[in-house]
């Protein structure tokens, strides 16, 4: 059974899914079969503007691809990452930074970094970590 604290998480999760339209996927792959590219193309489909996070190509998913969320000339909603938890701090240093901050930080399922995620909640971002935008979209907001 989930605590009330993981419920009330939920709860502010399906909110926020209601409301974004743009999302960075940082670590987003050009490989069909990465669960990367599976969200990335299933945020496209369920009618997010998908922006492209890898400095190793022009375009994935046929977006132009941006070698960090800074670079992205448009402010966006979620900044959803797929990368390893040791490499996150970098990540959330950067988006800390940004004049316009998103919303939220995702980190994928299987990721988790809580020095990270206090940077982020210090900076007013609201954290979601170790869970999947894809799924929780489709149970919360589907």
């Amino acid at each position: 059974m989930q605590n009330l604290e993981s419920l009330g998480q939920t709860a502010e999760i399906a909110e926020l899914l209601k409301k974004i339209r743009k999302v960075a996927v940082v670590g987003l792959s050009p490989k069909t079969n990465r669960p990367s590219n599976m969200v990335g193309r299933y945020l496209v489909d369920a009618g997010y503007t998908v922006y492209p996070v890898n400095p190793g190509h022009d375009a994935i998913l046929g977006v132009k691809c941006y070698p960090s969320v800074s670079a992205i000339p448009d402010p966006v909603d979620v900044v959803d990452i797929f990368r390893k938890s040791e490499d996150i701090l970098p990540i959330v240093e950067e988006i800390v930074a940004l004049s316009k901050k998103p919303l939220a930080v995702w980190m994928q399922q299987g990721i988790i970094n809580e020095e990270a995620a206090e940077l982020a909640r210090e900076n007013g971002i609201f954290v979601v970590m170790d869970r999947c935008i894809k799924v929780d979209h489709q149970n919360l907001a589907g």
